[in-house]
């Protein structure tokens, strides 16, 4: 069996290379125009500008946009990649809007992702499936040195330096040097004598950590899984419950719980032009808020991971049913034939002799990470998790050096540390080189540009999720889906409210956003070459595979009940 899996995998592989070649020496590009509202404003001297990340950037060489020629009549006339990249446009004599150009090849634009979720499922092997749908990727793209035209340049950038920064050196370092202290699992031992009474406490903590760590993302998984990890192992919890806790409570709860930079974000992308409620920055953000009530997946995908905290499995699907029995009857935390992202080495407690672990050398420099990282978000409106995860690194050291440590031993714990999350930060590296090819060949663009106005509104947001899912299932990021949905998206639906003459647009306004807003979530959520996907793995020491098998059920029952409350709500109200 194993044989015939992997030579049907090197099938698939050298058939999908062929068809990359065809792709990019046959097929033709189509080239679309993509618009960005920024909230413009004049400065003193009289020039346009806006804000960036808190910098002022000035606005120069400003054309009509019919004289553009990266306007959507010059890109379909020309059909061919234009010789600018970006350029500032008025519109309606008064509104600026910055033009970019982007392409698609039709449906072939989902080949590398297709390949890269296939192989996979397949065979299990993380690595080598992302590896492969990196080089479709390369092929089509007409790039075919993979080490200096598409894997270093996506290294370089500033984005993957810091991920590999974070998660390589800074958090493996941590989760090295708590190993070698004994920290964890002192603080393991002191809420199991405390708090933790067995299986149910320590999830239900899991879960309520989830929930206060509202931020979403990277920060939220790898905060909660590298603080539950040791007192759910101590507790006997299965990894795959585990990982489906910490997962399903990041993304989930950020969209809810939504004081984070998420608004700030996707306010940006949902201008329509004569929209009176979406019209100001401050009209987009109060519209966020008032559609959090609609976001039917977020809610039931929280409430189902407080049901499995609860040991309420009937809707937890039945990987998760079997490994919660197996951990309960047979103490194993893992499927047999299972490959964690993580060695054995962090998964327990090197203390050299004569060394004595405190549970504060675990709460202080959790508490001190969990606090830079909520005051820079407050006073600067991001976390910076760099320097909360390498100042807790820092105060870790110090306080075993301070209690007499030998530096050889931290040392030797640092070192254990990344080898134990090497592996995953591959995997990481990988999953956001594909990514960043996915958006480049313009999987997104094309799902999206299939909708048109004469279907019935009430199918609209249905249609949403299911693209906005395929998308970040198949890019792996929710943010990233954003960018290419929204501003597509929202016009469309504006347009139907106006063409179909709706009683209440903004209700369906709202659930449409809901939608699109949800719909990448759990697209995100259940893509194995998702960050958020792998980090909860790895910092519960998950199989990948197993972690995305496992919640794809429960994850995918929440969505379907989203989609008809949805469904329900624009056809009886809107």
């Amino acid at each position: 069996m194993i044989i015939s899996k992997n030579i049907f995998a090197a099938v698939i592989l050298m058939g999908s290379l062929c068809l990359a070649i065809y792709v990019n020496l046959f097929t033709q590009q189509t080239w679309l125009e993509q618009s960005y509202q920024y909230d413009t404003y004049t400065t003193k001297s009289g020039l346009n500008a806006y804000t960036y990340k808190g910098k002022e950037i000035l606005i120069k060489d400003i054309v009509p946009y019919q004289s553009s020629p990266i306007n959507q009549s010059a890109l379909s006339a020309n059909n061919k990649a234009p010789s600018i990249i970006e350029q500032w446009v008025i519109k309606n004599d008064k509104q600026l809007v910055l033009l970019k150009p982007a392409f698609h090849y039709g449906f072939w634009s989902l080949l590398p992702a297709f390949v890269t979720i296939l192989l996979c499922l397949l065979t299990k092997e993380p690595l080598t499936a992302l590896f492969s749908g990196i080089v479709v990727g390369a092929i089509m793209l007409g790039e075919y040195d993979l080490t200096d035209k598409v894997i270093i340049p996506n290294l370089a950038s500033e984005g993957t330096a810091a991920l590999l920064l974070l998660y390589l050196w800074l958090l493996g370092g941590l989760l090295g040097i708590w190993s070698k202290t004994g920290a964890a699992q002192a603080f393991a031992n002191f809420m199991t004598q405390h708090f933790v009474k067995g299986q149910r406490s320590a999830k239900f903590i899991s879960w309520l950590l989830g929930i206060l760590f509202f931020q979403g993302g990277t920060m939220s998984t790898t905060l909660v899984g590298t603080t539950v990890r040791p007192l759910a192992d101590k507790a006997k919890v299965s990894h795959e419950e585990m990982s489906y806790i910490v997962d399903s409570t990041a993304s989930p709860i950020a969209s809810i719980l939504a004081f984070n930079a998420w608004p700030a974000y996707v306010q940006a992308l949902i201008f329509v032009p004569g929209v009176s409620f979406l019209a100001t920055e401050t009209d987009r953000i109060k519209f966020f808020f008032s559609s959090i009530p609609f976001s039917f997946y977020s809610i039931l995908a929280v409430l189902g991971t407080l049901l499995l905290s609860l040991n309420v499995t009937r809707f937890s699907g039945k990987r998760l049913q079997e490994a919660h029995k197996r951990a309960l009857q047979t103490n194993q935390l893992d499927a047999p034939g299972a490959k964690p992202l993580s060695t054995k080495e962090l998964q327990g407690s090197n203390v050299p002799k004569g060394y004595k672990p405190h549970v504060l050398e675990f709460v202080f420099p959790l508490l001190t990470l969990i606090t830079i990282a909520v005051m820079t978000f407050v006073y600067t409106g991001t976390p910076e998790v760099n320097w909360a995860f390498g100042v807790a690194l820092l105060m870790s050291a110090f306080i075993a050096l301070a209690k007499g440590m030998s530096l050889d031993n931290l040392i030797e714990g640092f070192g254990t540390g990344l080898k134990g999350v090497v592996v995953a930060s591959v995997i990481l590296m990988l999953a956001v080189i594909i990514g960043s090819i996915s958006k480049q060949i313009g999987g997104g663009l094309y799902l999206v540009s299939q909708l048109g106005e004469q279907l019935p509104f009430w199918l609209l947001p249905v249609i949403l999720q299911l693209i906005t899912v395929i998308i970040a299932f198949s890019t792996g990021t929710s943010w990233g889906t954003y960018a290419i949905a929204f501003p597509l998206a929202m016009p469309l639906a504006w347009a139907l409210c106006q063409s179909q003459e709706l009683a209440n647009p903004e209700l369906f306004m709202m659930v449409c956003f809901a939608a699109v807003l949800n719909g990448s979530v759990y697209g995100d959520q259940c893509s194995p070459i998702s960050d958020t996907t792998i980090l909860s793995s790895m910092t519960t020491g998950c199989d990948l595979m197993d972690h995305v098998k496992s919640q794809l059920v429960p994850a995918t029952f929440a969505a379907c009940v989203a989609a008809v409350l949805w469904t329900g709500l624009v056809y009886f109200f809107a």
